[in-house]
């Protein structure tokens, strides 16, 4: 680290900043110190004198010996012994401990144990202290979150104990077969019965016909919560929080009480209601501000007629489930939808309040007594952000119960953004866990060579193992229950994070470790409770060995055509050489189609949007492509899914079509358990969803698939891949 005291380093060593990183160029990048310090600043870290510094690194170095237990413990199922380490200090003269453990299953167990039956771990001498640490030993325990406490004389201490499964519930117990399915970005979906942009009624429909086609699962881009006031906040992977769902996919036409409400009716039927409709949907991009008009002036009468008639006091059955939804889900709940409501309370006092940071101090924090006071003042605002939440929930259940009644293996596939934004209600609510200021990224490499800044606000490791992982239990917990599949984005972040210090470009950032080992051993635990088979996008800047750790633990590797090549000469891996224990797809949302690889579009975007670092790697990217068009061709011809007759090795000149379905039998005879075909490459279009690094220089996320949802299923090249993949694939 560059001209940075000892004391830093060491601060920044024991909190867990690497000193260095080798980039995916095989380059050493080493810290600066200014971004180093920010981050730690940022992390609630005092820098300002030597003395300071040395009581926190003690602090740290101590914790280990001066808790009697750690925050979390974690223990797999197949360990033959179950304890917890716990840290005593000699001078205290403890003869026996007495320990209560509370478990989910609401059993209390006590008990008691001498200290001389105990095994030691090891011991140490802290200034005039002898601590030693031993093994408590535990009672077998059933999978699952317990509690474990001791008390010894005026000192308390408490643990979260975690007893999880050796491994995640994997894609062969879903289905012994190899499957596939397709993806789609729901809010690109182009119909006449949506309002501008795609769905859960939408969904529905692709669910029927995918289903139809053999396919064993729907994959969609995430459905968290974003911003309902801030419509023009569009980016799927930069939500207010990671659980919930966004209410703009709710299919207001779906609702109870549409039909029967006649002021929705009547108001739907308008002359100018119809006008606007008609052209939201002609648009060719999705214009997320005019849908949101749309949807929201329905949905609040729909809201006012629904409470009129008794609202989750009555007892039908809308009431009852609403009333079921309210109580389960909680303060968490609760709490989100008083941010929505106090989001949309600022705005409308002052437009250009993007930040819960600007609002009023006294509410900038979900527990203070003008928080309680709002909550009573708009119980009824509050209501109807939870009668939103109420309505996307139910139809995004119905839609993952109709992949059961259609016989599909997987389900849904969902995607679990890598953080949230800070100016989002997650970040609001537990201003503990997260490192305000600091920014998720991912540094530069040969698709983003200027690197990344996400914005998104990271998670402070320390804290989240103190709170027992309660935010990432959460959000894996919200988003399984409706899915058979749940992909999680940027899985590296689960053993190291890049963060990006305030002020500092993306190419600056700094490497921190996280639990690896705890956070795999919680997705198994949820995996298995959920029956959801677990992927790790372990794409970028991945440390060795990385993705046979992740498949030790049950995680399916993310497999993209695109990279699966020996880097020394540029030649694709033959598709044999693909794990069984992943899953497959020639793109993704942030790299080109394959119409659009093959044509260079991408880099025609890359150099229209200046996005290269130098001219040297821009032209060197031209010749590169041109390369390796022939390196795909002469893959596809070595494995036979292309002849010499299909295509000449020196024009290459080949149709997208044929293309098409040669690149997609080539990764359809690998062993790779699930392959993936987006609806952008079934059919054969050139632009890619997302360019990374961009924002309003290119359309990301509000693309509009070029054909109506009841069309594509007729679609030549649909109805090829259909074949195809029942040929090679068959369910």
């Amino acid at each position: 680290m560059n001209r940075t005291s000892p004391s830093i380093e060491k601060l920044a060593e024991l909190v867990g900043f690497h000193r260095s990183y080798v980039n995916s160029f095989g380059i050493e990048q080493t810290p600066k110190q200014e971004a180093l310090e920010a981050l730690l600043n940022a992390m609630g870290y005092d820098l300002s004198n030597e003395e300071v510094l040395v009581e926190q690194i003690t602090i740290l170095e101590e914790k280990k010996w001066r808790n009697i237990l750690p925050a979390t413990h974690i223990i797999k199922n197949t360990n033959p012994n179950y304890y917890v380490p716990i840290s005593l200090a000699h001078s205290d003269n403890i003869k026996s401990i007495k320990f209560i453990i509370n478990t989910e299953q609401n059993d209390v167990i006590e008990t008691s144990v001498d200290l001389t039956n105990l095994k030691l771990i090891e011991t140490t001498k802290l200034h005039d202290k002898i601590f030693s640490q031993y093994q408590l030993p535990l009672p077998e325990l059933q999978e699952g979150y317990h509690q474990v406490s001791v008390t010894i004389g005026n000192l308390y201490s408490h643990c979260h104990l975690v007893i999880t499964p050796a491994t995640c519930f994997s894609a062969e117990e879903a289905h012994s077969k190899k499957v596939w399915g397709y993806t789609a970005q729901l809010y690109s979906i182009r119909s006449d019965e949506n309002f501008g942009m795609g769905d859960f009624g939408d969904l529905s429909n692709i669910i029927i016909n995918t289903a139809k086609q053999g396919a064993s699962t729907v994959g969609l881009n995430p459905l968290h919560p974003l911003y309902q006031n801030n419509p023009e906040h569009i980016s799927p992977y930069s939500p207010t929080s990671r659980c919930f769902l966004n209410v703009l996919y709710i299919d207001v036409r779906a609702t109870h009480n549409f039909l029967s409400c006649q002021k929705a009716s009547d108001t739907f039927n308008s002359a100018d209601y119809q006008s606007k409709l008609a052209l939201t949907r002609a648009e060719d991009l999705v214009n997320y501000a005019a849908v949101a008009s749309l949807k929201y002036e329905l949905l609040e009468i729909l809201f006012d007629d629904f409470m009129s008639t008794g609202g989750f006091e009555n007892k039908d059955e809308h009431s009852q489930s609403f009333t079921r939804f309210i109580e389960e889900q909680g303060e968490d709940l609760y709490t989100l939808a008083t941010f929505e409501a106090l989001y949309e309370h600022f705005r409308n006092i002052d437009a250009s309040i993007y930040d819960w940071k600007l609002w009023p101090e006294e509410y900038q924090s979900p527990n203070t007594e003008q928080i309680k006071i709002f909550q009573k003042s708009h119980d009824k605002r509050i209501q109807y952000f939870m009668y939103l939440q109420w309505l996307a929930h139910e139809q995004l259940t119905k839609a993952a119960i109709l992949t059961k009644t259609h016989n599909m293996p997987l389900g849904l596939y969902l995607d679990l953004a890598v953080g949230c934004d800070g100016s989002g209600v997650d970040v609001w609510s537990n201003q503990e866990v997260y490192v305000s200021g600091a920014s998720v990224g991912a540094p530069p490499d040969a698709m983003n060579t200027l690197g990344q800044n996400w914005g998104l606000t990271p998670m402070n490791p320390v804290t989240l193992k103190e709170q027992g992982y309660l935010p990432l239990i959460k959000a894996l917990r919200c988003n399984m229950k409706y899915a058979g599949a749940l992909r999680i984005d940027h899985i590296l972040g689960l053993l190291r994070q890049y963060w990006v210090a305030p002020g500092m470009g993306a190419h600056e950032g700094i490497y921190i470790t996280f639990p690896l080992d705890d956070i795999l051993n919680i997705i198994a635990l949820e995996s298995r409770r959920s029956r959801c088979v677990v992927i790790g996008e372990d794409l970028g800047t991945v440390p060795e060995g990385f993705s046979d750790i992740i498949a030790k633990s049950g995680l399916l590797s993310y497999k993209v055509l695109y990279f699966e090549r020996w880097w020394e000469t540029g030649l694709f891996k033959r598709p044999e050489l693909y794990p069984s224990q992943s899953i497959a797809t020639v793109s993704t949302h942030d790299v080109p189609t394959l119409v659009g690889w093959w044509t260079s579009r991408d880099l025609t975007w890359r150099r229209e949007l200046n996005l290269y670092p130098n001219d040297q790697l821009k032209e060197q990217e031209q010749k590169d492509r041109i390369k390796d068009r022939h390196f795909l061709i002469s893959a596809l011809k070595d494995v036979g899914t292309l002849s010499n007759d299909d295509v000449s090795d020196e024009t290459l000149e080949i149709t997208n079509s044929d293309l098409n379905i040669a690149v997609q039998k080539y990764i359809a005879v690998s062993p790779s358990h699930i392959q993936l075909i987006p609806l952008e490459d079934g059919l054969e279009l050139i632009e890619q969803v997302n360019i990374p690094g961009t924002i309003g220089e290119h359309p990301n996320w509000r693309q509009k698939l070029p054909i109506d949802l009841n069309e594509i299923w007729k679609t030549s090249s649909i109805v090829n891949i259909q074949k195809l993949m029942n040929k090679v694939r068959p369910k």
